[in-house]
């Protein structure tokens, strides 16, 4: 199902990166396809990549992990990293069973993560999700990745400690939870029954306690500390 455009509405922008040919093309025909959604270019590796998105700022990055001259980690950290003074949006596309660094790419200001067989309808949303300021709209991915990662401790030693400066409420941690579990802002208002702008106002005050650059490493931080559990 595609998404009309409002009107006076530009589309978003979207730059591809990707080694292989057939992907940028398939990837190409079916955004364009979407009235929506433009796809403004093409990279075949990371450096490129990188410059093509400094020169025209895209809405939405989709980088390839593994690419010729500078990875998809490495391009997500000049692009999107906290040392970045005006980050773009960027989404992973990854090979879920074959690479496991998708995590470093989570540390690096990805907003967002996706299967390369997720489908092209999975496609258009994880760009619509990712322009719109939310992350991964997959639950099923969101928590296969991070349950993953829970079982693979070495695939994280390299972050960084993510301490609670203050302590979350009952609230914050029902939202925590629902983000955990893959719910986008508005299934976690549906859920708990509050407005949008709460759970905006909820978010917003998580991410500061927990020194979060975005709801992704919220999510992370679920995970890893217990807080994923349905009820929990």
């Amino acid at each position: 199902m595609t998404s009309p455009t409002p009107p006076g509405t530009a589309p978003i922008r979207v730059l591809i990166a990707d080694d292989q040919n057939m992907v940028r093309t398939g990837f190409r025909f079916f955004l364009d396809a979407q009235p929506d959604i433009t796809v403004v270019a093409e990279a075949a590796d990371g450096e490129q990549a990188v410059a093509l998105a400094r020169e025209v700022r895209p809405d939405v990055c989709l980088l390839d992990i593994r690419m010729p001259k500078l990875d998809g980690l490495a391009a997500t950290r000049l692009l999107a990293g906290p040392e970045v003074a005006d980050p773009m949006r960027v989404v992973v596309v990854t090979t879920f069973d074959l690479d496991e660094y998708v995590y470093g790419a989570l540390r690096g200001g990805a907003c967002g993560f996706l299967l390369k067989d997720s489908g092209p309808a999975l496609l258009a949303e994880a760009v619509r999700a990712a322009a719109a300021g939310d992350s991964l709209v997959s639950p099923s991915v969101t928590v296969r990745l991070l349950k993953h990662l829970t079982r693979t401790p070495e695939t994280v030693a390299p972050a960084r400690p993510r301490p609670v400066n203050e302590s979350l409420t009952d609230r914050e941690l029902d939202v925590v939870r629902l983000v955990a579990l893959g719910r986008t802002n508005a299934e976690i208002a549906a859920e708990l029954y509050v407005s949008l702008s709460t759970v905006k106002t909820h978010l917003s005050s998580v991410q500061l306690k927990l020194a979060a650059r975005n709801r992704v490493e919220i999510a992370a931080w679920a995970w890893q500390n217990g807080h994923a559990q349905a009820g929990g």
